[in-house]
C-alpha cells in the first residue's frame, strides 16, 4: 500500500503572501521557486508531482515544505550568515562610505564609477554599499529658509486660514506666473507609441511671453485667472478688480499673497482701502511654498507649458484658458494637512543644522 500524501494547510494570509512573491517581477528567482513549491504542495500534490512541475529534486521539495510547516513564511528565507562572504576589505568599505560625503578635487560629487576607480573596486560594489547605507551623492534637494523677522506671525496668519477658514468668506491663494514663454519647436515631434517614447527637438523659436494672474479658491479648488502681457501693479490691480466683480459681494475675500512690490504699490493700497471686503495676508519672505497656488502653477507647467509647442503668445493663452476651463469643470482641491507646530519644529532643526555647518566651515577655514 502506498504512503498517503501529506498536504500543507495555508491560511488566507499565507496564501496571498506566497502568491504575491510568486507573481512579483522583482522577486528573486529562489524566492519565487520556494513560494511555488509550497503553493503546489498546498494543492494536494505529491512531492514527486511538485518536483516535476517545479523542475527540482524531490529532496528540495521536502526541504522547503518542511521549513514552511515548521516556521511559516519565515522558513523560506535564507538563514543569516549563509552565502558567499564579501571580498571587499573593511578599510576599503570605510573609504567608500565616508569618502562619499567629500567630493573629489575639482568636482562637485563622486559617481559610482569615479569612486570605484579611486578605491580599485567595481562600480557595482560602490553602488551596493551606498544603497545599503542610504548614501545618494547624485540627489540634491533645494531649500531656502526665511529670514523674515516676522516669520512666525505671518506663518500662523496663513496657516490659520487653511486650518480654520473664516465663515462667509473665501480664502484665495493668489500670485502671478510671469514670463510664461511661447516656445515653438523647430520641427514636429513624434507622438508617444508602443515601443518608442515621445520626442521633441532641443531647439525652438521664441514668440514672446505672457503673465498669468491666478487665484486658487481654497475651499473648492476653482481657479480665477487673467492673462496679461506684463505684470506691473496696473495688471495686478485689474486682476483684483476682476475678483471683486466675479465673486459674490456678500463674501469677504481673504487673499494670500507674497511680498512682490506690485502687491504693495501705493495705487493698489489706495484701492484696497476703498474695498474693505479684501483682507490681505502676506506669506513670509522666501516663504512662497506656503501659498498653495504655487502647487497649481507646477501642474500647469507640467501639463501645458513645458512640453507644448506654441506658434505665438495667443496660442499659449488659448492653451492655458482651455486647461483652466477643463480644470474648473472638475476642480482639484489642494488641502493643507500638516500641523503648524510640526513645520516650525522642522524649520528649527534646519536652522540648527545650518548654524552647525557654518561653524564647521569657519573652523576649517573654508
Amino acid at each position: 500500500m502506498s504512503r498517503p500524501i501529506q498536504t500543507l494547510t495555508l491560511t488566507d494570509t499565507q496564501k496571498h503572501a506566497l502568491q504575491r512573491v510568486a507573481k512579483a517581477s522583482k522577486s528573486a528567482q529562489r524566492d519565487i521557486l520556494r513560494a511555488r513549491i509550497v503553493l503546489l504542495k498546498a494543492e494536494g500534490l505529491s512531492q514527486e508531482d511538485v518536483a516535476q512541475q517545479a523542475g527540482v529534486q524531490r529532496c528540495t521539495v521536502s526541504k522547503w515544505c518542511g521549513r514552511f510547516a515548521r516556521d511559516g513564511t519565515e522558513g523560506l528565507r535564507d538563514a543569516k550568515g549563509r552565502g558567499r562572504k564579501g571580498s571587499v576589505k573593511p578599510e576599503v568599505q570605510e573609504r567608500i562610505i565616508t569618502g562619499a560625503v567629500t567630493p573629489p578635487k575639482h568636482r562637485a560629487r563622486w559617481s559610482t564609477r569615479s569612486m570605484a576607480r579611486h578605491v580599485g573596486v567595481s562600480h557595482e560594489t560602490v553602488r551596493r554599499l551606498w544603497r545599503a547605507n542610504d548614501i545618494k551623492p547624485h540627489v540634491t534637494r533645494t531649500f531656502k529658509l526665511s529670514n523674515d523677522p516676522r516669520f512666525e506671525e505671518k506663518f500662523w496668519d496663513v496657516v490659520g486660514l487653511y486650518l480654520n477658514p473664516p465663515e462667509r468668506a473665501l480664502v484665495l491663494c493668489c500670485d502671478e506666473k510671469s514670463q510664461c514663454q511661447a516656445l515653438e519647436r523647430t520641427q514636429p515631434g513624434l507622438p508617444l507609441g508602443v515601443g518608442h517614447i515621445r520626442t521633441k527637438t532641443h531647439d525652438y523659436t521664441r514668440h514672446g511671453t505672457l503673465t498669468l494672474f491666478a487665484a486658487l479658491s481654497y475651499l473648492d479648488g476653482k481657479i480665477h485667472a487673467r492673462t496679461a502681457a506684463r505684470h506691473t501693479h496696473k495688471e495686478w490691480l485689474e486682476f483684483l478688480k476682476q475678483l471683486n466683480r466675479d465673486i459674490d459681494k456678500a463674501l469677504a475675500l481673504h487673499v494670500i499673497q507674497d511680498n512682490y512690490a506690485t502687491h504693495t504699490h501705493p495705487v493698489v493700497r489706495k484701492w484696497l482701502s476703498k474695498h474693505p471686503r479684501f483682507h490681505m495676508h502676506f506669506t513670509p519672505t522666501s516663504g512662497s511654498w506656503m501659498n498653495l497656488v504655487e502647487r497649481f502653477f507646477r501642474d500647469l507647467t507640467e501639463d501645458v507649458v513645458r512640453d507644448g509647442s506654441f506658434t505665438g503668445v495667443k496660442a499659449l493663452a488659448t492653451a492655458i484658458e482651455g486647461y483652466l476651463m477643463d480644470r474648473n469643470a472638475n476642480p482639484t482641491r489642494y488641502v493643507w494637512r500638516q500641523e503648524g507646530a510640526v513645520i516650525l519644529e522642522k524649520l528649527r532643526k534646519a536652522r540648527l543644522a545650518l548654524e552647525c555647518e557654518r561653524v564647521r566651515r569657519e573652523e576649517s577655514g573654508l
